[in-house]
Order: C-alpha cells, then structure tokens, then sequence
C-alpha cells in the first residue's frame, strides 16, 4: 500500500511540474542530458559490456560519493574478477567524473524512480547484486530488487544531522524499504543507530567506517603540475568546493590579506585558487572576479606557455576533478559550503596531504569528521569575521601550521580501513548466496 501511494504521488507531482520540466529541457541542457537512459531506455553499451559475466550494480549519486567509492571500485574490479562492476550516478558532474575514472563503457544515468524506469534496469543488467553509496533510498529500485531476490547492500552508509529529523518524522513509512536490506554498513556508530532507528535490521547494520578515509590522490592532476610549474615561489590558498555567498567572503578576506604584505603576511607572494563546488556556477563566479578588481585567469586557459603566476592572483579552477589533488599545493585550505548553511565538504581531501585546514560554522554534513579533526587540533572553525584573522595566523606561523597539517594527515592514516571492511563485507554476501 505505501509503494502504490508513493507511486500515485510521485506521478501527481510529475503531472503537475510537467510544465515546469519542459521548459527547463528546453531550455537547459543537464536537464536534456541522459533523459531517455532516465526513463527507462538502457543504452545498449552496457548491454555488451555485461556479456558473459554477473552485474554488481553500483549507485554513487554525484562527484562526493564518486570520489568516496573510486577506491572500492578498484578493489572490487581486482577481486572479483568474476563480475562487471556497472556505476550508475544522478548528477552530470558525476556522470563526467565517474566516465573519466571508471570507463565510459560502465557508467549510466541511474533511472528515475519511476515503477517501468526501473523495471527496465533490472531486467536488462539483471544484477547479482546492488550497492548504494551513502543514503540513496527510491522506494521503487529497492522494492524491485527486493522481488528478484537481489542483495542490496549500503556502503559509507549515513544520516546527516540536516536529514536526520526528516527521516525520523517518516520512519514508519521508510520501515517496510529499510528492513529487507541485506547490509548496511554504516561510517559510524551514531549514523548506525540512526539508521536501524528508522528501520534498518539492527542485526544487518555494522559500523565499517568512512571510505572517503581510504581514497587517496596519488597522481597530480594537470591543473596541479601547471599551476605549481608557473608559481615560482608563491604560496597557495586553496578555497574548494565554495558555494553562492561564499566567494565574496572569501574575496573580501582575500582584499584583507593583500593589505597585510607590510607585515610579512605574504613575505613571498599569494595565490588564491577558487573552486566553485558546481560546474553551472563557473561563469557567475567568473562575472564576481571580473568586477573584483584582482588580477585572475581561469584555469581552463591555463598552459604551459602561460605567463607566470603574480602575486595577489587569483585562478579559477573551472575543471572537474581536479581539486582533491590542487589542495596538495596549499599552504592553507579552506573547505567551502561551511561559511554558509549548507552543511560543509569534505575536509578530508586537503588533510591527506598534510594541510592545515580552516572551515566555517556550518560543517553538519561531515560532523564525526570534523570533530575528529578538531580533537587532534588539525582543522580551525572560523566564521566570516574572523576568516582572514585565521588565515593570516597559519601563514605567519609555518612551524604551527605544518604541525597542524601533519596532525590532520595522521588523523585520515589513522581511520584507514574502511575499503577492505567494506569489499570483505560483499565478498561474504556474494559467496552465501552462491551456496544458496
């Protein structure tokens, strides 16, 4: 009954935003982009590259949960050579992210969680398995999994303190999804007990932790070797993954800085790299540095042969992909969504590198990971008044802030693990229902 009221819902509100939606295909091309693999019409790529093997499929909503799960994905490619792993995602940013790292041939826009949409799925791929990355619950992929006998197993699995009073208000409509799960395996334990909370079987709910702590940025993406060839001796502010309201706070801080080259602040020259979190952005940020008055390019049109980076610029870093591996060249990071009520990024990304780390109040999203930060003294909060002011500390101090960075780089090799948790976790799973 709640699956046939959920579906009677879900096509009302479609009927009635119709026309919105129209205009907005009409007029906006991510909204045009992987329509028909949305409703239901499986490209036929994925047909031929599932030939002769079991599908595990494996859902990662946008480029936060791509990046979380890479390193599972490389894992499970090398020890289940028996299967073809097939990633779907939601978002064009990490459909682009997941077709750059994973293969063009296995990746495809995950169906709306419409009732012939998801049906078409199943049966074409017909999964052995299905993984979803974090909290990707649609009432209609999970019941249809659920009648084919499919396993369904959560990885990084979470409750955000912004979605938990929603889920909690509805936790007897989201029981009758959530106890079938075969697994969930949560990043904590509070997000294990929110978890069986709303429904989930305590008995299948095991804390494996997060596996963001295991991705890893290896290789220096092109951004970073050009922006590091042309700086000579500058030092880096790296700003990631910003969000609207954000650049001009950190502009007007960025103003603060440049006024502080009397006392030694920037003894050697700064560069600020900017990274706006959306891709549909990259232009309004642009306008903002235009009017700004700050000498900036874009990364885009950055090569080789540029000039060299000078003093005081600023470069936008209108890339995807690219930002986990540019935080390597920062004296100081900041990590963006946090000075407005967003709820934050992820923190992680600079802390492997051994930077020190400032965000601002609204850090909700990564909670347990900030607190943990924060406890070994290796991330600094700071709100829009004080940003600068904590700023300007870190780089008059190298000695405190290089202590810092390297507590924050010990506290993301100390939580390592998760993956292999993780891949031992579906390895069982696959291996009893082939004894099945």
């Amino acid at each position: 009954m709640i699956l046939f009221l959920y579906n009677l819902g879900l096509l009302l509100a479609l009927a009635v935003s119709a026309p919105w939606w129209l205009w907005q295909m009409a007029t906006t091309r991510k909204y045009r982009e992987g329509l028909r693999e949305r409703l239901g019409a499986v490209p036929g790529r994925l047909l031929d590259a599932a030939t002769g093997k079991p599908v595990i499929w494996l859902h990662a909503v946008s480029v936060g949960e791509v990046l979380a799960v890479s390193r599972l994905v490389a894992e499970l490619d090398a020890c289940l050579e028996g299967h073809k792993l097939m990633i779907s995602t939601t978002t064009r940013t990490g459909q682009a992210l997941a077709r750059e790292r994973f293969g063009a041939g296995r990746v495809f826009y995950c169906p709306l969680d419409l009732p012939w949409a998801v049906r078409a799925y199943l049966q074409a791929l017909q999964p052995t398995m299905l993984i979803l990355a974090e909290t990707e619950f649609w009432p209609n992929l999970l019941s249809g999994s659920f009648r084919r006998n499919i396993p369904v197993v959560v990885v990084n699995a979470r409750i955000s303190d912004r979605s938990w009073p929603r889920y909690w208000r509805l936790r007897g409509l989201w029981s009758p999804f959530l106890s079938p799960l075969t697994a969930v395996l949560a990043q904590n334990q509070t997000d294990a007990e929110r978890l069986q909370a709303i429904g989930c079987t305590p008995a299948r709910v095991t804390v494996t932790g997060n596996l963001k702590f295991d991705v890893r940025t290896t290789e220096a993406a092109a951004a970073t070797q050009l922006l590091k060839a042309l700086a000579g001796g500058l030092r880096f502010i790296v700003a990631g993954s910003t969000l609207e309201g954000e650049e001009e706070m950190l502009l007007a801080a960025w103003m603060w800085l440049l006024a502080e080259t009397g006392d030694s602040v920037i003894e050697s020259g700064l560069v600020m790299v900017l990274a706006p979190r959306h891709p549909e952005r990259f232009a309004a940020v642009a306008a903002l540095l235009e009017r700004s008055g700050f000498h900036w390019r874009r990364r885009s049109e950055v090569t080789p042969e540029s000039p060299a980076l000078v003093p005081g610029e600023v470069v936008l870093l209108d890339s995807i992909g690219e930002l986990a591996s540019a935080y390597s060249l920062a004296a100081v990071a900041f990590v963006g969504g946090s000075l407005v009520a967003a709820g934050g990024h992820n923190p992680l990304e600079p802390a492997q590198f051994g930077v020190p780390v400032v965000m601002g109040e609204h850090f909700a999203n990564f909670r347990g990971i900030v607190e943990m930060l924060q406890a070994a003294e290796a991330l600094t909060i700071a709100g829009q008044s004080e940003l600068a002011a904590v700023i300007a500390s870190l780089l008059r101090d190298r000695k405190a802030a290089g202590a810092m960075g390297n507590r924050a780089r010990q506290v993301f090799e100390a939580q390592a693990g998760a993956t292999g948790r993780t891949v031992a976790a579906i390895r069982e799973i696959l291996s009893d229902k082939g004894k099945a």
